[in-house]
């Protein structure tokens, strides 16, 4: 079995470094003199002027790991190509600075190699310890290869990363670190996984509440002797282990204090916390997410557009058009109530709140764990403030990991990933890379839809059914009449000067619609679980 582990493994990490390498040409965001700029201010300047230093409008704003981060890579960066580290060298970027970026993208990403190993393991490992009187069976191995697959060659990260430009591979490595950790009941090795995470980019706070939650109940209490009888809140106050919390509590508090305790000495604490959260910036980014908001804003430019139609609302009463216009900032709405930064974290909070119940009601297990994180995210990106639709990976890749158990699980994460994966599209608006982001997430697409189907759709189920239901197909299906608008017709209609934003609308809302559907269903399922698995894994 190791030697099977060991070939599928070095085919699968040849084969995506071979894809990264062949993506160094193509275009680049502003992300790329982010970063570059990242390298030089943690390069040229002492740690007291990291968080201050705003030479360019690029500023750093992630967390101290990530500047630590920053650091390292440019000590090797000055001697490949001093010039990149220097603050005042502004969209810097030669050859060198290009090609030493991108390689420490798909280095970094070996982490999310890692992490995908020991999952893979873990999960074969899991299956062998349970194994039927036939023995183990291929089918167990398929499964862990599939999902290793899905995780390593994710559409969504090959793009954003490394032709965006981003480091978000090594960061979901950590993530599916410390679930795996989870998996195995070692939970403080989860605990510092996922602390470190949260060091090194803050916005997956939006799914630290599952793990607190899952961690106070389960480490923290006695699950032996937990008797519910009469109990409203699942546990037992008398079977806390106050050594436990202590421990876990220690973990966290050093893993924060080695990364803000500098700035903390420093007194710079409240200027690191306002680069993290710069709540100046608007409902909405400039590419919108596919999210509530999207659908809220639309809904709000049709009431206002109808109401001036019908003489209800002046002409001059109508906002500007600032949420289609791709910029950045606050925005108003014309009809519908306009929507703060407080508002948004009460819907996210509410959108949260039963599955933190669920977590805290239902006995201890580390699948529901999983499948609350899954919807802490979702209502992160559903209802977050200036969300970024780069955020709906943050639902994806965990929730890859649940793909195969069921065929409803499947069928979501089809939907999702699909609609998830097409809301990226306008990330790569150059016409050189249109055919490299089309192939690629046919390739993606249609892999996981064979895979899903052959694992989850196969003879021996006792309902042949198709994984999705005809709506859903034909939902999926007006995606690429979508795109086919967006990259044809939208042109020669001659809409490319008078609604330039049009595309970009239309792509955020139409994704929105299926990101929803999905968040429905599986919220749905989850909280009915008993129900569904009967029927589900038949």
């Amino acid at each position: 079995m190791a030697d099977v582990e060991q070939w599928f493994f070095g085919k699968l990490v040849a084969f995506s470094v071979v894809l990264k390498l062949l993506l160094i040409p193509t275009y680049r965001s502003t992300d790329f003199e982010v970063h570059r700029n990242w390298l030089a201010i943690t390069h040229s300047l002492p740690i007291s002027q990291w968080y201050y230093e705003d030479t360019s409008q690029w500023t750093l704003d992630y967390p101290p790991f990530f500047a630590w981060f920053e650091f390292l890579l440019s000590q090797v960066a000055s001697l490949v190509d001093p010039e990149m580290t220097k603050v005042e060298n502004l969209e810097y970027a030669s050859l060198k600075t290009v090609v030493f970026q991108r390689l420490s993208v798909i280095a970094a990403d070996m982490m999310l190699i890692y992490a995908s190993y020991q999952y893979y393991c873990y999960i074969n490992n899991t299956k062998s310890d349970h194994k039927s009187k036939s023995g183990f069976k291929l089918e167990n191995l398929c499964k862990s290869q599939f999902i290793c697959v899905l995780l390593v060659l994710n559409f969504g990260l090959v793009i954003v990363d490394h032709i965006h430009f981003q480091y978000n591979g090594f960061l979901f490595g950590i993530l599916i670190l410390s679930i795996t950790r989870m998996f195995e009941d070692e939970f403080l090795w989860s605990a510092f996984w996922f602390s470190v995470l949260l060091n090194f980019k803050h916005i997956y706070l939006y799914i630290a509440p599952a793990y607190f939650v899952y961690l106070f109940k389960r480490y923290c209490f006695n699950q032996h002797n937990n008797s519910l009888t009469n109990n409203w809140f699942s546990v037992n106050i008398r079977n806390m282990l106050p050594l436990q919390f202590m421990k876990l509590g220690c973990l966290v508090i050093t893993v924060f204090s080695a990364s803000f305790g500098p700035f903390i000495a420093m007194e710079q604490l409240r200027q690191v916390l306002l680069r993290l959260f710069p709540f100046k910036r608007g409902l909405c980014h400039a590419y919108w997410a596919p999210n509530f908001w999207a659908l809220y804003n639309v809904l709000d430019k049709l009431l206002a557009t109808l109401g001036n139609k019908l003489g209800l609302i002046s002409p001059v009463n109508m906002r500007s058009a600032s949420m289609t216009g791709g910029l950045v900032g606050h925005s108003q709405h014309t009809v519908l109530p306009s929507i703060s930064p407080l508002a948004t974290l009460i819907s996210t909070l509410l959108a949260m709140l039963p599955c933190l119940i669920y977590l805290w009601l239902k006995p201890c297990d580390s699948r529901r764990f999983l499948k609350g994180l899954v919807l802490c995210a979702y209502g992160s990106f559903m209802f977050g403030w200036h969300v970024h639709e780069k955020a709906v990976l943050l639902i994806t890749i965990p929730l890859s990991l649940l793909s195969l158990e069921s065929r409803l699980y499947g069928r979501i994460f089809i939907i999702v990933s699909t609609a998830g994966n097409l809301s990226l599209f306008p990330l790569l608006f150059q016409p050189a890379e249109t055919p490299i982001k089309v192939i690629l997430m046919l390739m993606y697409t249609l892999f996981t839809f064979w895979a899903l189907t052959k694992v989850l759709c196969s003879s021996r189920n006792k309902e042949n059914q198709p994984l999705l239901r005809w709506y859903e197909n034909v939902y999926l299906s007006g995606l690429v009449v979508l795109e086919i608008y967006n990259l044809f017709i939208h042109n020669a209609l001659g809409f490319a000067m008078k609604f330039p934003f049009l595309p970009l609308l239309l792509t955020s809302v139409y994704c929105a619609v299926g990101i929803l559907w999905s968040w429905i269903l599986f919220y749905h399922s989850v909280l009915t679980e008993d129900e569904y698995f009967k029927v589900a894994t038949d």
